[in-house]
């Protein structure tokens, strides 16, 4: 039974690890086309 809970945990941190990886791309390549725009911040 515990060996479910690890691996339920385990998933749990890959999928959070990844959306947070994606949300970091994502903002890069909005900022890389802002700058590119002219609007630097």
């Amino acid at each position: 039974m515990q060996r479910v809970w690890l691996k339920r945990t385990l998933w749990m941190m890959v999928l959070w690890g990844g959306s947070v990886l994606a949300l970091a791309a994502v903002s890069m390549g909005f900022r890389l086309l802002m700058t590119a725009a002219g609007l630097k911040v």
